[in-house]
């Protein structure tokens, strides 16, 4: 028996990375997975590994920003396997740190546009998937930034992050009633190419690891852990709460 067992789950950015890992995760656990991303050589590369494996996985192309594309991945969930249970708003970009007085605009609302907006329109599209399937669970990946340390956050990254905490609350308070269930998970360091990508001089992630207790990266699995108990059925009295996996980053 896997802890997905049943369900239909629907993952953006899910070609590399924690995307690829939970698509892979999930249907391990039972799911039938539709996931999406804008590398579409890539994601079709994880459609392929999931389905030689015997699973059933649907590679969509999905730019989070754009919500025709939103309305199209849900609808290739529904049409192919039936209804949608789960929605993991995983995609999200991150942009080296300048000064806020140096932050052009054209950058702010390119990271505003897939952190925060595209959040909104997979759950706007997902509800009324869910509602007719009885409820759901949705997992928004946010971040340590959208909380604290702020003295080292890049400003419109932490904004955006920020905005998906709170975005979660308001989704699963008001959608309680229609037992669809919303949590925000907050990775801090964890071993990614964008970490790395962001972090290219071992000096500055040094630093960074240096505001971390246990004193290391933290690895995908790890987070995808919560990740897949937040979607399950064992997390079924859980909603509107944020679950932080950070090495202990928060608590100093």
């Amino acid at each position: 028996m896997g802890k997905l067992d049943g369900k239909v789950a629907l993952i953006s950015g899910g070609a590399r990375g924690q995307g690829a890992v939970e698509a892979r995760r999930f249907t391990a656990e039972g799911a039938k997975v539709v996931f999406g991303d804008i590398r579409d050589a890539e994601g079709k590369q994880v459609e392929e590994a999931i389905r030689a494996a015997g699973r059933q996985a649907v590679y969509v192309h999905l730019d989070v920003a754009n919500e025709s594309e939103w309305r199209q991945a849900v609808q290739t969930a529904t049409g192919q396997f039936g209804k949608l249970d789960v929605l993991i708003n995983n995609a999200g970009i991150v942009i080296p740190r300048v000064p806020i007085e140096e932050r052009t605009v054209e950058d702010w609302d390119r990271v505003m546009a897939v952190n925060a907006r595209g959040v909104f329109l997979g759950t706007k599209h997902a509800i009324p998937a869910m509602r007719r399937a009885g409820g759901g669970s949705i997992v928004n990946i946010s971040s340590v930034a959208g909380i604290g340390q702020s003295l080292h956050q890049e400003p419109a990254y932490a904004a955006s992050k920020g905005a998906v905490r709170i975005f979660t609350k308001v989704t699963a308070s008001q959608h309680a009633k229609d037992k669809i269930r919303c949590n925000s998970v907050h990775p801090g360091p964890i071993d990614t190419e964008m970490l790395h990508s962001a972090m290219a001089d071992p000096a500055v992630l040094a630093r960074r690891l240096e505001r971390v207790p246990l004193g290391r990266m933290g690895t995908v699995d790890e987070v995808v852990a919560v990740v897949l108990f937040l979607a399950s059925d064992e997390s079924s009295y859980v909603t509107g709460s944020e679950f932080v996996v950070d090495g202990g980053a928060l608590a100093q």
